[in-house]
């Protein structure tokens, strides 16, 4: 009878162990807990679905397994290995009799001990200082005055995603805000490690140890293997590093036995150790098992490794990550992956990891097999490999693209990133694909008779700024659409196509995915397509990102606004805002300094969300309320509030000859407008003049038509509508009651 192993974990890197596991004839079953969708496929695996927490006692009676092997590193920190040797302590029952008659001694984990664990974390060897997480201002202070560039490393279990390496002052003092005090890494993050940046190449080296034997696999850089001619590196790093390792830690009463995961900077100087970890890599793991010669079932976890031959047979392996987009930080969960048809050569462990003859020849294998996976927010690298490239040339290198700082693909992994978004804004006229020259859309699908083309473009502005700074970068997307689609819904338009410009300094492929799902969110609500953009990526030129869009909308000649029999008598319309919309924000910003809060701050008006997310509330977008109003034909002209207030917006759709007056006191003026006011010292005509006050879209109708219109407007809404004033035969905006504002 074979042996029964239960693998520990749930990710690729689990994935994979089990992979090379099953293909052991010394292995009857394979248990993996909790495992995924990948392990449960695998031959000979069940997946378990029991508590992974300590005591593990449902975990160890179950184990009728002869061996443990644990992927992560968590489990091992925590004393797993402690609960599995001394074997079950529940009480004897009828549903674990069987087992605890079996299980007279403990099970062998091959995994160090709680203690021998104790090493997972950064152990620095350049200059570096410790920050407790009440200790920022002093961190900020180090990383501004140190007089080198740093790497920030959660001090904890972060599950290998605990390293930050900032390329300036300003992106370190960022980072340490994310760890120490939004806490991307979690509890890991609660001590922070500020260590001086090593210059040199960077390799892992895993290596398996049995406490007194180490046997180091094929080493990994970055993305490439170290190859011929790298021996001696190798050599070295096992005999000054490595070894004094295990023999100290057994020596010292905890020997080590797993596998030991360590990172090194090749210096002048030598290897230097960077940090420990106690766990198989990820993905490392998964381009090794694909390498590995010996049964991993028989050599490594029998603990006899000074008595056998573990080696790797010569050849390249390439492992590609799909991550969904926002990762290592918060990401979405539970999309649907599709996999197609998988080349040979290429296992797909929740990842590309492909084996060849030729590092070339791995890399295309990989990506082919990339590219017949999918699922909404998927984003890879595209560069793997690359140094290894480089390096395999002899010849001199040319300058590229990617030299110069642009990274055509980074473009690319954009592009499939949002494809889905994309997707979903298709309508009557446009697939909304794209990938194209240009961007196609069929007009007479729409059914239009006699149809007007209206066109128009807009920004976001300066609340950028704030987006980048609170780090929420998908409702600006909304914003770029409702900015350009309330301008054509003024004229009686219905959007029809958008298109967007996205410029940067420096591609980053999430951020740029989360403005195009707002985009896409934005189009979705607007009931227009996103049929083509462009992304820009211009070192030296901005100093994060900028954006613009485009839309282009269709109207019936005979219902084009504003119309010419607007006259004095007329009533105007206000529709409620849904906050600051897109304007005014370069004074917004000035004020929010002057008031001594900051964008993380709560909110003065509502404490459940900070400011700076209140002040992105993304801008309302009129087109599905308001449109059936004008094709009705009830509606004599529209006036969309931006920049410049009532003051300057309203009168561009009267006749030269007539004005109109705004009644201050028809509406009640939101919070966040009070605030401005009060916090900026700023008059209330001024506030007229500079925002909307909490009225987004003026709409002028005769005085007849009120009660019909405001039934149609609120058909199938329920945003405030207030009758706000009426036309006057004396040019220009007369604003009534302002004093209103700053006593109500």
């Amino acid at each position: 009878m074979g042996a029964k192993i239960l693998v520990l974990g749930s990710g690729g890197r689990e994935h994979a162990l089990s992979w090379k596991l099953a293909q052991s004839d010394l292995v009857e079953h394979i248990y993996v807990c909790p495992g995924n969708g990948g392990t449960a496929a695998n031959p000979k695996t069940t997946n378990l679905s029991l508590p992974l927490t300590p005591p593990y006692q449902e975990l160890v009676c179950f184990a009728s397994s002869e061996r443990v092997l644990p992927g992560p590193e968590e489990p091992l920190v925590l004393g797993v290995e402690k609960h599995f040797r001394k074997g079950p302590s529940l009480p004897l029952t009828p549903r674990n009799a069987e087992h605890q008659a079996n299980r007279a001694v403990g099970v062998p984990v091959f995994g160090p001990s709680e203690l021998a664990a104790r090493m997972e974390g950064s152990i620095p060897t350049a200059k570096f200082r410790t920050f407790s997480s009440g200790q920022i201002d002093d961190a900020i202070d180090y990383v501004r005055n140190c007089g080198f560039r740093v790497v920030l490393k959660a001090s904890g279990l972060a599950a290998g995603k605990g390293v930050l390496i900032p390329g300036s002052v300003d992106e370190a003092v960022e980072g340490l805000q994310q760890i120490m005090v939004a806490n991307v890494f979690g509890a890991a993050g609660d001590q922070v490690v500020i260590e001086e940046l090593l210059e040199g190449p960077e390799i892992s080296v895993l290596a398996f140890s049995d406490g007194y034997t180490v046997v180091p696999l094929p080493a990994a850089q970055d993305h490439k293997r170290i190859g011929e001619g790298d021996t001696v590196v190798m050599d070295r790093i096992v005999r000054e590093t490595l070894r004094p390792t295990i023999d100290g830690m057994r020596k010292e009463g905890f020997p080590f036995v797993g596998l030991l995961f360590t990172g090194f900077m090749l210096t002048d100087s030598g290897p230097r150790v960077l940090e420990y970890n106690v766990r198989f890599g990820d993905p490392e793991t998964e381009a090794l098992m694909l390498l590995l010669d010996a049964d991993l079932a028989c050599d490594p976890l029998e603990r006899r490794l000074d008595s056998v031959q573990i080696s790797a047979h010569r050849a390249f392996s390439v492992s590609v990550v799909l991550v969904s987009g926002g990762y290592p930080g918060p990401y979405p969960k539970g999309k649907q992956i599709e996999i197609g048809d998988i080349p040979s050569g290429v296992v797909v462990f929740q990842c590309g990891t492909a084996t060849a003859p030729t590092l070339e020849e791995a890399l295309a294998l990989a990506y082919t097999a990339c590219d017949k996976i999918s699922f909404e927010g998927m984003a890879y690298r595209r560069d793997i490999a690359h140094r290894a490239l480089a390096a395999s040339k002899h010849t001199a290198k040319g300058l590229t693209y990617a030299d110069a700082g642009v990274s055509v693909d980074a473009g690319n992994a954009l592009v499939t990133a949002i494809k889905p978004y994309v997707h979903s804004t298709r309508r009557p006229g446009s697939d909304a694909e794209i990938g194209g020259f240009g961007g196609i859309f069929d007009l007479k699908a729409t059914g239009y008779d006699d149809p007007v083309l209206v066109a128009g473009t807009d920004g976001v502005g300066t609340k950028l700024h704030i987006a980048i700074e609170v780090g929420l970068h998908d409702t600006v997307g909304i914003d770029l659409v409702a900015m350009s689609v309330n301008d054509l819904l003024v004229q009686g338009a219905e959007p029809l196509l958008f298109l967007d410009y996205y410029g940067c300094s420096k591609l980053d492929v999430t951020t740029a995915a989360e403005v195009v799902k707002g985009i896409a969110q934005g189009c979705q609500e607007a009931g227009c397509a996103l049929i083509g953009g462009e992304t820009a990526e211009m070192p030296g030129m901005y100093r994060d990102y900028d954006l613009a869009g485009f839309a282009v909308g269709a109207v019936e000649r005979h219902l084009i606004l504003p119309r010419q029999d607007i006259a004095p008598g007329d009533v105007l319309l206000g529709i409620a805002s849904s906050g600051l919309h897109s304007n005014g924000f370069s004074l917004v910003r000035k004020i929010v300094s002057l008031s001594g809060l900051s964008y993380s701050s709560p909110c003065p008006w509502d404490e459940n969300i900070s400011l700076g997310k209140h002040l992105l509330e993304p801008t309302r977008i009129y087109v599905k309320q308001v449109l059936p109003a004008a094709k009705a034909g009830v509606l004599k002209g529209m006036s969309h509030i931006t920049g410049g207030g009532f003051i300057e917006n309203i009168p561009r759709v009267l006749p030269q000859a007539l004005g109109c007056y705004i009644d201050a006191s028809a509406w009640p003026l939101p919070p966040v407008f009070r605030f401005l006011m009060q916090h900026g010292g700023v008059e209330p005509l001024q506030m007229a003049r500079t925002f909307n006050n909490g009225i987004g879209l003026i709409v002028i109708v005769d005085k007849d038509q009120v009660e019909k219109t405001l039934d149609l407007l609120h058909q199938d809404s329920n945003v405030p509508i207030y009758k706000v004033g009426e036309v006057t035969e004396k040019s220009g905006v007369e604003m009534r009651n302002l004093k209103y504002w700053a006593t109500h």
